[in-house]
C-alpha cells in the first residue's frame, strides 16, 4: 500500500491558531453543558467515521513511514484506526453508564495483588474472551485505594456539572504511531471536558486531512482542531493565553525545552525552580524498556517463538516506539542462553528488512555502533549490543528510538534471577513506561507468590507477562503512562495517564498477561488458550488482513465482525 495523495503541509498561521483556540473555547463550554447521553452519541458517531476512513488512514500512515507492501501494513491498521475506533466506543459506553447513575466499574471484577486493589479490564465480556483468548489485564490501584473508593471516584470530569468546562489544551502529537494524538485529544475531552488543538509532528503532516475526516463529528462540534507546523506553531500554542493545558508525547529533551528552556536559559530556570510556563503539563516520554527473560527448559519451538517475541518488541514500527524493548536481560546461568540468542539472530535474518524511517533513527544506530565498537553486531535491521560491567552505560541512559537491542547477563535462576533483573531495571534503566517479563508456565508456578511480589517491585506503568507491555497501549481499559511519581524537574517517562476508558481516578500500573505459547502448542502443553501468534508480531504474515478486520470490528463491535477476524488471525 502506498499513498500518492497530495496534501497541504502549510503551517497554520498565528491568526488561524487564534481562531482555532477561540472556537475550541466555545466548544468546551458547549460540551460541558451537553448531557452525558448526547456526549456518548457524538463519540459513537466519531467511532463510525474513524472506521469509515480506516483504509485512507492506514494508507496515509504507510506512506508517511514508507512501510513495505505486505503484512507489515497491518501495523498501521492495528495501531491507527484499529486502536482509535474501539476506544471511542468504550468511552461512549462509560458515559452511558454514568448517565444511568452507575459507576463504570460496577460490572468489573476486583481483586488484590501485593496489598493493592486490582480491577480486571480484560476480558470485560464474552467477545473479549474470544478475541483475546488466554489474555487478561488488570489495572493496579495505589496502596490504600479500596474497591468502594475506586467505584465512587471513577468517572473523573465526566461526573461534573454544566459549569465544568475544562478550557482548551494543546496536544503536541507524536510522530511515530498514528493513534496517539487522536486518542490523547479524546481522553482530554472525555476525562477533563477539555477541547484540544492537535499540533501534528511533521512526520505526520500528510495525515491532517485524514484525521479531520475521521474525527469529523468532533471537529465540526469545535471540540478538536488539527494543525500542521513546526516548533514555532507549537510555541505559539503553548504560550497562548487561551490555552490552559499542554500534553506532549515525545522525548524528555523536548519536554524540558518547553518547561525550562534550552541551553544556559534552561539551566538557570531549572536551578532557580522557575519554569518558563506555569500551565499544567502531562506527558508520555518513553524510556529504556527492559525485556526480562526468566531461564527455563524450553524446546526448540519455544526458543523460536520467544525470539520472535523479543524481535517484535524491538522492531515493531522499525524500532521507532517509546515502548520498544531496548534492554534484553537474560541469565548468565541459563544453559540455553546461547541457543536463545542464536534464535534471535535467526529471526532477525529472516524477517522483512526495514531501514529506519524516523528522523534521526539511523544516526542513533550509528551512535550506538560507534559507542560499543566490537561489542555491537548488525544483524538484519537490528544492532545487537553485548554489555558487560565495563561497558559504557549509554544504552541504559536513554532510548535510541531505533533498532538497537542491548544484551545484559545477570546471575541466577528462577526468582533469584528475576529479583536481580527487577532491581537492575528499576535502578539502572532510564524511564518507567513499560517492562516485559517472559517466563514459561512451569517457572511461573515454581516462583509462586514470589513472582507476584516481584511484579509489585517492578516500577513501570505497564508490565507485560508473556506479552509485550506495548499491548497495553491497544487496550482501552488499560491505563497508559509512566509509573507515578515523576515531576517537572525529573520527568522520567512522563506525568499522568491516557486511554483509561473506564475513567479510573487513581492507578499505579497496568499488568497484562498472555500465553507463553501460541495455539495449538499452548493446548498441547497445558495452557488452555486458542490464541495464535498475535498479529502485532513482525512475523505475522496475515497481519494486514487481520488488521483490516480488527479496524472494522472497532467500528462496529458485532458478532459478524468479530468472527471475520479469526480466519486471517489463525493463519498468522
Amino acid at each position: 500500500m502506498s499513498s500518492d495523495t497530495a496534501y497541504d503541509a502549510t503551517p497554520a498561521t498565528q491568526a488561524e491558531l487564534d481562531q482555532a483556540v477561540e472556537a475550541l473555547t466555545a466548544g468546551a463550554a458547549w460540551w460541558a453543558g451537553l448531557p452525558l447521553s448526547r456526549r456518548a452519541a457524538l463519540l459513537r458517531q466519531a467511532q463510525q467515521t474513524v472506521a469509515a476512513e480506516a483504509a485512507r488512514w492506514a494508507e496515509a500512515a504507510c506512506g508517511a513511514k514508507g512501510v513495505p507492501a505486505g503484512h507489515l501494513e497491518g501495523e498501521e491498521w492495528i495501531s491507527g484506526p484499529g486502536a482509535v475506533a474501539p476506544m471511542l466506543g468504550e468511552y461512549a459506553a462509560t458515559l452511558d453508564t454514568l448517565a444511568a447513575g452507575k459507576s463504570p466499574l460496577d460490572t468489573l471484577k476486583f481483586g488484590t495483588a501485593g496489598g493493592r486493589t486490582t480491577v480486571r479490564v480484560l476480558p470485560s465480556d464474552l467477545k473479549d474472551t474470544l478475541l483475546y483468548n488466554g489474555f487478561r489485564a488488570d489495572v493496579w490501584l495505589p496502596p490504600g485505594v479500596t474497591p468502594v473508593r475506586a467505584r465512587t471516584s471513577a468517572g473523573l470530569g465526566a461526573k461534573d456539572g454544566a459549569d465544568s468546562a475544562g478550557g482548551v489544551g494543546v496536544v503536541l502529537g507524536a510522530g511515530n504511531i498514528s493513534a496517539i494524538a487522536p486518542l490523547d485529544a479524546v481522553y482530554e475531552l472525555v476525562a477533563f471536558n477539555r477541547t484540544s488543538v492537535i499540533k501534528l509532528n511533521p512526520t505526520f503532516a500528510s495525515l491532517k486531512p485524514v484525521y479531520e475526516a475521521a474525527l469529523a463529528p468532533l471537529v465540526d462540534a469545535d471540540l478538536v482542531r488539527v494543525v500542521n507546523g513546526g516548533a514555532d506553531v507549537g510555541e505559539h500554542l503553548v504560550n497562548h493565553d487561551g490555552v490552559g493545558h499542554v500534553h506532549i508525547t515525545g522525548s524528555a529533551r523536548t519536554h524540558d525545552a518547553i518547561v525550562w528552556g534550552v541551553g544556559e536559559e534552561g539551566e538557570r530556570n531549572r536551578a532557580a525552580g522557575t519554569p518558563k510556563i506555569t500551565k499544567e503539563i502531562t506527558s508520555e516520554l518513553g524510556g529504556v524498556s527492559p525485556i526480562i527473560v526468566v531461564p527455563g527448559q524450553w524446546d526448540q519451538a519455544d526458543l523460536v517463538h520467544q525470539a520472535e517475541h523479543v524481535v517484535t518488541q524491538r522492531l515493531h514500527n522499525a524500532g521507532h516506539n517509546c515502548i520498544g524493548g531496548q534492554a534484553l536481560l537474560i541469565s548468565s546461568d541459563w544453559d540455553q542462553k546461547d541457543a536463545f540468542l542464536d534464535a534471535i539472530r535467526a529471526v532477525l535474518r529472516k524477517i522483512t528488512p526495514r531501514a529506519p524511517w524516523y528522523p534521526g533513527g539511523q544516526a542513533s544506530v550509528d551512535r550506538a555502533a560507534a559507542t560499543y565498537g566490537d561489542a555491537a553486531e548488525q544483524v538484519g535491521s537490528c544492532l545487537l549490543v553485548s554489555l558487560d560491567d565495563e561497558a559504557p552505560t549509554e544504552l541504559y541512559d536513554g532510548e535510541y528510538f531505533a533498532g538497537v537491542l542491548g544484551i545484559t547477563e545477570l546471575p541466577g535462576t528462577g526468582a533469584e534471577f528475576l529479583g536481580n533483573a527487577v532491581t537492575f531495571a528499576n535502578d539502572r534503566l532510564d524511564g518507567t513506561l513499560g517492562a516485559s517479563v517472559i517466563a514459561a508456565p512451569a517457572d511461573l508456578t515454581a516462583m509462586g507468590e514470589r513472582f507476584e511480589e516481584l511484579l509489585v517491585e517492578l516500577r513501570y506503568g505497564a508490565v507485560g507477562v508473556n506479552v509485550w507491555s506495548g499491548v497495553a497501549f491497544l487496550l482501552g481499559g488499560a491505563t497508559w503512562g509512566a509509573y507515578p511519581g515523576h515531576t517537572l524537574d525529573e520527568v522520567g517517562s512522563g506525568i499522568g495517564v491516557v486511554h483509561n476508558t473506564n475513567l479510573i481516578a487513581d492507578s499505579e500500573k497496568t499488568v497484562v498477561r498472555g500465553p507463553f505459547r501460541p495455539f495449538p502448542r499452548s493446548v498441547l502443553k497445558g495452557e488452555l488458550t486458542m490464541a495464535p501468534t498475535m498479529p502485532w508480531f513482525v512475523t505475522a504474515k496475515t497481519a494486514e488482513k487481520t488488521g483490516r478486520a480488527l479496524a472494522a470490528y472497532g467500528g462496529e463491535r458485532s458478532w459478524v465482525n468479530l468472527l471475520k477476524i479469526f480466519p486471517p488471525a489463525l493463519r498468522g
